[in-house]
């Protein structure tokens, strides 16, 4: 099959063509056309565009090559064509006549051609199934996202970007498609998920780690892709040469386009993430740090819309430094907008054929109610069970029901539900000893919300779920109850209704310490497995990641971990795996959890063999 889709330019034509030239780059489009405020006013760009021939010596893809949001017949491909490393300070916003700075002999007036093409040969010589042209400019920081489509189901395909009439070429990217949705698969599907990958706290380490062993069919970012504090404030960057860019002194929190373009451009220098964009499709969606901490629809832990906050974070308001993070997101992450009347939605669903459906939550920054600030606390737990209160916003959290219905209506084999935080109930006193015993900047802080989601599981009989989570830094392995209303059997998972895995972070330090030793972190781990009944293993020692493998009869959990993130290092160990039967709706017990056995952690009523001593 044959797929063409081409945007060409050529001199002196008119300006409906030159327009047209630019939709082949969705990022002209993203996050929302509609909204020129959050995104490009794309009138402008063409209005300052030339058909000047751009100098192809004096251009590099700088970033290398990703795809993601795979469908069964598309996906998404991304690269980066610039001059310069640096990131853009354009903004078509701003001037509509001159382009507001120049790197070398290319400007933002002069719109620099990508041709792409995507193939089945590893080395982009066959047969080309899908090809096309588009145009990139400083604007949207000399980014590229195109849409490849006319493709196969469930189907692996190697893609190449090349500067049009030159013979400049990206590296080679890999990606795959997924099966229809109502195709029965054979074997397995394997996801890595992964979230907070802090740059000056270590190596991305465990990126690499599905890339070197080829285990995995897609990748799942949780969140905190990046972070907005400096150097100054927490890691080791100095010491191992990863301090955070742009770097304006101790305290610094990025705010500006500018600045989170050039934060993620220099996250995308680490290896590892590269590799793992080169070689599996990416389903991500964002969590706090993206834009900030403990981020909610109207500020953050540090920030708001008073006129203080406004002169202490330089004369931005939380709204237009929300809108520069995430309009350089959506540049920078090979992924789709689902709703272009809607300039905020990251949530939506993917039907992986007929064994599962992915449901992607945005419990941070769609329209969250009020959380744990640090200073309010108090008030956040006085609040928690109010029944108003939503992480999600109504809409979104009756399309989560709705989905959730859908899929077990249509007989998909699993449902596995990708969002940020905990759902788990975490009574973590025993480990802070704190008054408020709970963390309310989980799910735990919006009981309401909490109980209505496992009401709706219950009630309707909706099986074989399976939650998946980031955010806290640590390992933990739960079953999914409500301890309020359903009765539940430590011992034999009786009275659950689902799984959830939640995983550590990629280097983002332990919550209970960034130096802990194993033994002081698994003695934790042992008093907070004590203290709260569905929970059945923690581990809050390890930096890493888990693979998620599904068929028809199980899904199995497999997490490691890495001793070892100040150095670029392949050297990973298992720390525990678990299995989940079809139709039981809770974690395997043979006769007990994992087998009774894990490398490190605490299991409840197994044994740990603490391998990596």
């Amino acid at each position: 099959m044959r797929f063409t889709t081409t945007f060409a330019v050529a001199p002196l034509l008119l300006a409906s063509t030159v327009l047209a030239s630019f939709d082949g780059n969705l990022n002209y489009k993203s996050p929302s056309k509609r909204h020129p405020w959050l995104g490009i006013d794309q009138p402008k760009v063409v209005k300052r565009a030339t058909t000047d021939h751009h100098d192809a010596s004096a251009l590099n893809f700088t970033h290398g090559v990703a795809s993601g949001d795979p469908y069964s017949d598309s996906v998404v491909l991304w690269t980066r064509v610039a001059p310069t490393f640096q990131a853009s300070n354009s903004n078509a916003t701003v001037s509509d006549t001159q382009p507001l700075y120049y790197h070398g002999n290319i400007s933002s007036t002069n719109p620099i051609c990508v041709n792409y093409k995507v193939t089945e040969a590893k080395d982009v010589s066959g047969d080309v199934i899908a090809e096309g042209t588009a145009y990139t400019t400083s604007d949207v920081d000399y980014t590229v996202k195109v849409i490849a489509e006319g493709l196969d189901a469930f189907t692996t395909y190697y893609y190449q970007f090349s500067v049009c009439d030159s013979n400049k070429t990206s590296p080679i990217g890999r990606t795959k498609t997924l099966p229809n949705a109502d195709d029965d698969i054979d074997g397995s599907v394997g996801l890595a998920v992964y979230s907070c990958s802090n740059y000056p706290f270590g190596f991305f380490n465990a990126y690499g780690g599905p890339v070197r062993k080829d285990s995995v069919d897609y990748v799942l970012h949780l969140g905190d892709y990046i972070y907005e504090y400096n150097e100054g404030d927490y890691g080791w960057g100095y010491s191992i040469d990863r301090t955070p860019l742009p770097n304006k002194g101790s305290g610094f929190e990025i705010t500006s386009l500018y600045d989170y373009r050039t934060r993620i451009a220099q996250y995308r220098t680490d290896q590892d993430l590269a590799d793992s964009h080169r070689y599996f499709p990416w389903i991500q969606v964002w969590d706090d740090h993206e834009v900030a901490d403990n981020t909610w629809k109207a500020g953050a832990s540090y920030m708001n819309n008073t006129e203080d906050s406004f002169i202490q974070f330089g004369n931005v308001s939380f709204d237009q430094r929300k809108a520069n993070a995430v309009r350089a997101y959506f540049e920078w992450m090979p992924l789709r907008q689902v709703d272009m009347d809607d300039n905020l939605r990251i949530w939506r669903d993917f039907s992986i054929g007929s064994l599962l459906d992915l449901v992607m939550l945005d419990t941070r920054q769609y329209d969250r109610d009020i959380t744990d600030l640090y200073w309010n606390t108090d008030y956040v737990h006085a609040i928690s069970d109010e029944q108003s209160r939503s992480l999600m916003g109504s809409r979104q959290e009756n399309w989560f029901y709705k989905k959730l219905s859908e899929s077990q209506e249509r007989g998909a084999a699993w449902r596995v539900i990708g969002n940020q935080i905990v759902f788990s109930r975490l009574n973590e006193s025993v480990a802070y000893g704190s008054e408020n015993p709970l963390n309310y900047d989980a799910w735990d802080g919006y009981l309401a919300n909490k109980n209505r989601t496992l009401k709706h599981l219950y009630e309707n009989e909706i099986n074989n779920t399976i939650f998946l989570a980031g955010d806290s830094h640590a390992n933990w392995v739960s079953d999914l109850v409500w301890l309020d209303e359903h009765s539940y059997d430590p011992s034999t998972g009786a009275g659950s209704i689902g799984v959830e895995f939640a995983g550590t972070a990629v280097t983002s330090p332990s919550p209970f310490g960034a130096n802990i030793t194993i033994g002081a972190a698994n003695n934790i781990s042992t008093a907070l497995v004590d203290a709260n009944r569905e929970l059945q293993w923690s581990e809050t020692f390890y930096r890493g990641y888990y693979e998620l493998h599904l068929n028809y009869s199980t899904a199995t959990a497999q997490y490691y971990g890495y001793p070892d993130i100040k150095t670029r290092n392949g050297h990973e160990i298992s720390l525990a795996n678990f299995t989940v039967y079809a139709d039981e709706n809770k974690l395997a017990r043979n006769p007990k959890v994992a087998g009774g056995v894990a490398n490190d952690g605490y299991l409840r009523g197994g044994k740990i063999t603490q391998l990596s001593k």
